[in-house]
């Protein structure tokens, strides 16, 4: 029942990440997707960060960077980027994409077994999101395609090495997510000030009401959720929620836009979010070893050191 009430409350971030696009369409500039990625993420990082009262020392300065750089500061732009080369549906589909990218890395990093039940589910969850967005015109742009493969592979990393690396003693998620928010948002700063210009955009009301909404539910509650989620669940486990992103998008689109919803999209609607229960029900049942930070650090220590652990 705690599991249960655990993914419930991670899978609230890929949902409220679904309401993204509606957001920015309607109540943000135009054109400034850089921007917002910072809007998005510095105030959230710089609030999450003064509540907790509490800094990073030692090693988390330089750790915290990298899983903001992973998870915020290269995710955004990329995401992007890609987004802007290639056709909504398409880059959707390589984001979905993320489980296959952590079931690897998770199993190499984290020991963590993938059962032939949890693959299928994450290459099902993929297919359903394909017949939600994907379109008969969709075209494909390398370096879109490029953007949105590493977009996704950068998310992977950051959400296997967030699991791997854990918090420092006594410390909760809230301050984690603020530092790494934190550390994503800065590094997010120079690209967007050389690509589209140091000047921020004029905000009127609408604007101010997106990016409070994107900074402090989108963001700032919906990362904690994740990280919170990350910290008690498997990498495997949390990632699987992804699809539930475009299937929100797709929800909104239809209930709030105006956008009409095809019987393929039904289906694929339907076939996503079967994958993504029975995903959770396939990690669920699949043993996974006790994995900690200090376990990982000592077993890839021994492994380096001591041949007959190579053998």
């Amino acid at each position: 029942m705690k599991r249960l009430a655990t993914v419930a409350l991670t899978a609230l971030a890929p949902v409220s990440w679904g309401s993204t696009y509606a957001v920015a369409s309607e109540l943000l500039p135009p054109d400034r997707p850089l921007f917002t990625g910072v809007m998005r993420a510095l105030p959230a990082g710089l609030l999450l960060t003064a509540l907790a009262r509490t800094l990073p020392k030692g090693e988390w300065w330089w750790k915290s960077a990298v899983l903001g750089t992973l998870n915020i500061g290269a995710f955004f732009p990329l995401l992007f980027l890609s987004a802007y080369r290639l056709p909504g549906g398409v880059a959707a589909v390589l984001g979905s994409a993320g489980p296959l990218f952590v079931v690897s890395l998770a199993a190499l990093l984290l020991g963590e077994r993938a059962s032939l039940r949890t693959v299928l589910a994450a290459v099902t969850g993929a297919f359903g999101v394909s017949m939600v967005v994907l379109t008969a015109n969709a075209a494909l742009d390398l370096v879109g395609v490029v953007a949105g493969v590493v977009s996704s592979a950068s998310m992977a990393a950051g959400t296997v090495m967030t699991k791997r690396w854990g918090r420092p003693e006594g410390l909760g998620p809230l301050a984690m997510t603020g530092w790494q928010l934190t550390a994503g948002g800065l590094a997010i700063i120079p690209v967007a000030a050389l690509v589209e210009g140091a000047a921020p955009p004029a905000l009127d009301g609408k604007a101010l009401l997106g990016y409070g909404y994107m900074m402090l539910i989108n963001t700032g509650i919906a990362y904690w959720l994740w990280f919170r989620g990350i910290g008690q669940l498997s990498a495997t486990s949390a990632t699987l929620l992804g699809p539930l992103s475009p299937l929100t998008a797709a929800v909104i689109g239809w209930a709030a836009l105006g956008q009409a919803l095809t019987p393929v999209q039904l289906a694929g609607m339907a076939i996503a979010f079967g994958a993504t229960v029975a995903g959770q029900l396939a990690v669920a049942r699949t043993p996974q070893p006790f994995s900690s930070a200090e376990k990982n650090n000592r077993n890839i220590s021994m492994d380096l050191t001591d041949r007959r652990v190579r053998r």
